[in-house]
């Protein structure tokens, strides 16, 4: 390129010639990131599933010698870590983009999709969904977060903003929530599922009850539950925080269908959020989200060479750490001020339409 882009000088979506132009350009920049690595992937499977299994084993030792469950506890914590970071891999092979071979992909897809209670296929098929719509307010729904505009509020019903709110409440959505998508939502395949995804879903089933007979033939059922549950219900809270903040926050994108672009979605509407790189290593580098969204088969482990290395990526203003809690209380996407609100900015607004209009 003869000059770095950046995500607020591409044009508007009006002018398609230049906007394919301009997305041709960045696309060619970042090729290059897009090639597996076998020795990389390796590796990474090495430094973080050999962990994973180790704390299993001392997880399962302490349970077993009657150590204080909280000493259990704590190395839970390390172990919902790189279950996180064991996501992060499922996610890529989802994308095609950890492996070369379409095979090695589908395998670790099965294996790590089993870990982390998660079908390869059905999951595969809406995260893709999700890639060609992010940002679009027309085609909201499919994984994604529940979002609504100022407007949709406060035409709804008080039943429906009652509910909205409680799901919005970061009490529940990083709790309560994670808990069942992961658990029970995701044992079924998802609306518009084919037999293919459907499959899926019942071969991951499968795989679930087959380590938890073997386990409770082992260990006890109970003992099982005592692992296995805080880990996957602290790393399903961990991955819905990622997922929320990389597309919630403030001046994040959204646009009408006939208005809303691609690139703009990936530079404007995926967050570059900027860990500590202790952080960064355990969340397999997902917080340069803004790349991924730009070329979604990058594999992680190229991510960061790429942000160092076209200045195009450099260009978009990273989320720190402390700036992201702010996106906690940001509720609503307000249309007219092109940008995510709480529900108090929407107070007067609320008393305004409940007040008696004169005759």
């Amino acid at each position: 390129m003869s000059q770095p882009l950046r995500s607020r000088d591409l044009p508007a979506s009006g002018d398609q010639a230049n906007a394919q132009i301009n997305r041709k350009e960045l696309i060619q920049a970042v090729t290059k990131y897009a090639q597996p690595d076998s020795r990389k992937a390796l590796w990474q499977l090495s430094n973080t599933f050999l962990p994973y299994i180790g704390l299993w084993v001392l997880m399962i030792y302490t349970v077993l010698q009657g150590f204080p469950y909280w000493v259990t506890l704590l190395l839970a914590v390390p172990a919902a870590g790189f279950l996180v970071r064991i996501f992060i891999f499922f996610h890529d092979s989802c994308h095609g983009a950890f492996f070369s071979s379409r095979w090695a992909n589908r395998l670790l897809g099965y294996v790590a999709g089993g870990l982390t209670f998660t079908s390869y296929e059905d999951w595969q098929r809406t995260h893709i969904i999700h890639h060609s719509a992010s940002g679009n307010l027309d085609r909201r729904g499919v994984g994604d977060i529940w979002t609504l505009t100022v407007e949709e509020y406060l035409a709804a019903s008080k039943w429906k903003r009652l509910v909205y709110r409680l799901f919005r409440n970061p009490l529940i959505l990083f709790t309560v929530i994670p808990v069942v998508l992961f658990l029970i939502v995701q044992r079924f395949p998802s609306q518009g599922s084919g037999k293919r995804e459907r499959y899926g879903v019942m071969t991951t089933n499968a795989i679930i009850a087959a380590v938890m007979v073997v386990m409770s033939l082992t260990l006890g059922l109970q003992n099982y539950l005592l692992i296995q549950l805080p880990v996957i219900v602290m790393a399903a809270s961990v991955g819905m925080w990622l997922f929320y903040v990389q597309h919630q926050y403030e001046d994040a994108y959204w646009e009408r269908h006939e208005h809303w672009d691609l690139t703009k979605s990936g530079l404007e509407g995926s967050s570059y959020y900027q860990l500590p790189k202790i952080l960064q290593w355990f969340v397999g580098n997902i917080g340069l989200h803004h790349i991924h969204h730009v070329r979604a088969n990058i594999p992680n482990y190229n991510l960061q060479r790429c942000h160092d290395e076209v200045l195009a990526m450099q260009m978009v203003k990273p989320l720190t750490l402390g700036k992201s809690l702010s996106s906690l209380w940001l509720r609503l996407w307000d249309e007219q001020q092109q940008k995510l609100v709480g529900f108090s900015s929407i107070k007067t607004l609320l008393k305004q339409q409940a007040s008696p209009q004169p005759g």
